[in-house]
């Protein structure tokens, strides 16, 4: 089974974008998120995916991934069926020692949140921590995207 490992941070501040050499719009929904699996329907740039995801491991690091490229127009009619919440968000690539981080710069209910994710091809594996990184909430359910479709960040307290 083709699994996923990474890990999650919250950003400090914006001075990855002065270093990102890409950024694209993703848009995304979730036909299923229940907590043992979850459904995506996403379309990120001019592509479009159907994920499935599986249970996170117990340290929230490592879980099933299977992802199939579709149709633009197929994504469009899916996110149609999705459960409320559709996650809107500006993914900026930034590389890393050799490494890419992944930061999520969020719009709509989830404005303000930023999020940086690196995969990894093992849980102990070491990488460099740009200055920009702040805490991790690696396993932390609050801040998976299917989450923040039914708990979105505009509703949190300080």
């Amino acid at each position: 089974m083709p699994t996923e490992i990474e890990r999650k941070f919250l950003v400090k501040d914006s001075s990855y974008k002065d270093e990102a050499y890409a950024s694209e719009r993703i848009v995304q929904g979730y036909l299923s998120s229940v907590p043992a699996r979850s459904v995506r329907v996403r379309i990120k740039g001019d592509a479009a995916y159907l994920t499935i995801k599986g249970i996170g491991s117990a340290s929230g690091m490592s879980r099933y991934e299977w992802e199939k490229p579709i149709a633009q127009a197929d994504a469009e009619q899916l996110l149609q069926l999705c459960e409320p919440g559709a996650i809107v968000k500006t993914r900026y690539c930034v590389r890393v020692g050799g490494k890419v981080f992944e930061v999520d710069d969020f719009d709509g209910d989830n404005a303000g949140l930023v999020m940086a994710e690196i995969e990894l091809q093992d849980e102990a594996e070491l990488f460099d921590c740009p200055a920009w990184l702040g805490d991790e909430v690696t396993g932390d359910n609050k801040y998976y995207n299917a989450s923040l479709t039914k708990n979105p960040y505009r509703n949190w307290k300080e």
